[in-house]
């Protein structure tokens, strides 16, 4: 069986870790442990016996595809601290963007609005919690409300202020072979992909620019989603691992990048740039010669051109 939630962060393609174990965004390893232990045990199948096969296998999937992944996630400081940059990227895009929410909860329209939004926030996960699991049948409904909770808290905490007049409050969905009677399709326009992927790989080149490499990566990545055989997003990728000194990874996009086009300039100076480097490495002893043979390489004096732009060292 696969979970699939199409409400609040999952929208995005994020696995909304907190809203499977029904924790606020800045839960400590304490807390988040103390609620992943009230779940295990709730589905664990010492706790199952009662109920039928059915209930006892979701009791199992719950746990394994989704609880854990979670609890292993957001109990190591790490993961957690790079899950909740992903997040918090994603609240400030939102708002940059404009992006419409739907509501589809009343506690999630007060979140929206209400001016201390901490607090109704905190509360709502406090009371949701308490019945999250109860009915397995209706945990995938509780964790999407939960996502759309997050989202909007993540929306609000990025600054964005939400008014009555622009709250889409979601209707109850209309199955597609049953259109209701006399009522016409409302058709949002299509947005220009083109537009959109420019605008991720602008940003993009800044954040590198700036040497903000994680929240570049994760723009392109978003870009590639829409346009998976865009060149420039995948060779700006090979950019920014190349700048982490993660050249294996660097390479792999390079080449992904002049598959789709042989003459990108990025890639192929990424790729030479790489070659430069594994002939530093292999020169060892003969670092006197090796230095002369740069100098006389194109691109290398002054850090200028290609080179000097984008794969430059960091900033200080």
């Amino acid at each position: 069986m696969s979970f699939q939630f199409n409400r609040g962060l999952f929208k995005y393609d994020f696995i909304d870790h907190h809203a499977v174990l029904c924790v606020p965004i800045d839960a400590d390893v304490k807390e988040i442990r103390k609620r992943y232990v009230q779940i295990a045990r709730r589905l664990h199948p010492d706790s199952c016996k009662d109920e039928t096969d059915a209930e006892k296998q979701l009791a199992n999937e719950l746990l394994s595809k989704l609880v854990n992944p979670a609890y292993e996630t957001l109990s190591h400081e790490k993961t957690r601290t790079e899950h909740i940059f992903v997040l918090s990227l994603i609240g400030k895009r939102l708002v940059q963007e404009s992006v419409s929410v739907e509501f589809n909860s009343d506690v999630t329209q007060q979140l929206a609005c209400a001016p201390h939004f901490e607090h109704i926030y905190k509360s709502a996960i406090t009371k949701i919690a308490e019945t999250q699991y109860d009915s397995l049948q209706q945990v995938q409904h509780t964790i999407a409300s939960l996502s759309e909770l997050n989202l909007v808290y993540t929306m609000r905490s990025a600054g964005k202020i939400f008014t009555a007049a622009s709250l889409l409050i979601a209707q109850p969905e209309i199955p597609t072979y049953a259109p209701a009677v006399n009522q016409a399709p409302v058709i949002s326009p299509p947005q220009k992909k083109d537009s959109v992927v420019v605008s991720y790989i602008r940003r993009a080149q800044n954040l590198i620019a700036q040497n903000q490499l994680a929240q570049a990566r994760v723009e392109l990545q978003d870009a590639l989603k829409l346009e998976p055989n865009n060149s420039r997003c995948h060779s700006l990728i090979g950019v920014v691992y190349l700048k982490q000194n993660l050249t294996t990874s660097a390479k792999v996009y390079f080449n992904r990048a002049l598959q789709l086009d042989p003459k990108d300039e990025i890639a192929l100076a990424g790729r030479l740039k790489i070659e430069q480097m594994m002939g530093q490495k292999l020169s060892g002893a003969k670092r006197t010669a090796s230095s002369h043979t740069r100098s006389q390489q194109p691109g290398k004096s002054g850090g200028g051109g290609l080179f000097g732009g984008l794969f430059g060292g960091k900033k200080k």
